[in-house]
């Protein structure tokens, strides 16, 4: 049997084992998917144990990503991001990738977003590096705006082309923008954007990293505009889509996983 699993603190909270035990059931896989809760300061113990133990591979969510980091080998791409949340044990140390970017751009890719011209990333911690790097390696010119306009710099400096602004510029920044992906926790716990609904517009594809609510302020302010509106739920399966691959050399259900995701939602 193959074993999967997640380290977090807390991970109680995580939809990913019924997304993940959706897809093996869907394969008619033994495998399973476990939680892991370690103390923060134990994260390159914990993989190094489930390395022993056998287990295939793991997710790594919030505080564990930069500890995961130093902990494994990570690809190029996890190494510029600077944050690891996948990790490969079956080689002969563990590897590291980073899938949130990658879950951004499938999650756009599926809602038949094209990915050129000119994106908007709102928030430079550290889904915004992410998507932002995503977006970059597509293509797509990318601007960065965060409230402390020196941390969108910061990010821009290290995302080829990229430019850094303030929450204060988004009607300039949003105007002859494609694509917006809200990467900050804005409207997760009120009725509240990051991105004024008169800077929308009818030819911008919106993104919000949210999912809970599913339907944030900002998706239907997007949706008023005329835009196109992608939750936040597909970014979180997509990511945990790649994570699924990456390990198992499959094609995911995506179907199966993404109804056992929304589901719990």
């Amino acid at each position: 049997m193959d074993v999967f699993g997640l380290i977090g603190n807390p991970v109680g909270h995580s939809l990913s084992p019924p997304m993940h035990e959706a897809a093996y059931e869907q394969l008619d896989m033994d495998a399973r998917y476990v939680t892991f809760e370690p103390d923060e300061d134990a994260a390159a113990a914990a993989i190094e144990s489930a390395r022993t133990l056998g287990i295939t591979g793991l997710n790594v969510t919030i505080p564990f990503k930069q500890a995961a980091f130093e902990a494994v080998d990570p690809d190029p791409l996890a190494r510029r991001i600077g944050a690891v949340n996948t990790v490969d044990l079956t080689g002969d140390e563990p590897r590291g990738y980073n899938t949130d970017a990658v879950g951004a751009v499938r999650a756009l890719r599926r809602h038949d977003v094209a990915l050129d011209g000119t994106a908007v990333v709102v928030g430079a911690g550290g889904a915004g590096r992410a998507v932002a790097f995503g977006l970059a390696d597509e293509g797509m010119s990318v601007r960065i705006a965060n409230r402390t306009v020196e941390r969108a710099h910061d990010l821009a400096a290290d995302v080829p082309g990229a430019t850094g602004h303030g929450l204060d510029e988004l009607h300039d920044t949003v105007a002859d923008a494609d694509v917006l992906v809200n990467c900050t926790s804005v409207g997760m716990d009120e009725d509240a954007t990051p991105v004024p609904a008169d800077a929308l517009h009818g030819d911008l594809s919106v993104l919000d990293a949210v999912y809970s609510p599913i339907e944030t302020r900002l998706l239907r302010d997007a949706a008023a505009a005329g835009g196109t509106t992608v939750d936040g739920a597909w970014m979180l399966l997509f990511q945990g889509v790649e994570a699924f691959e990456r390990w198992t050399g499959l094609d995911a259900p995506v179907d199966h996983m993404n109804d056992a995701l929304r589901d719990r939602l």
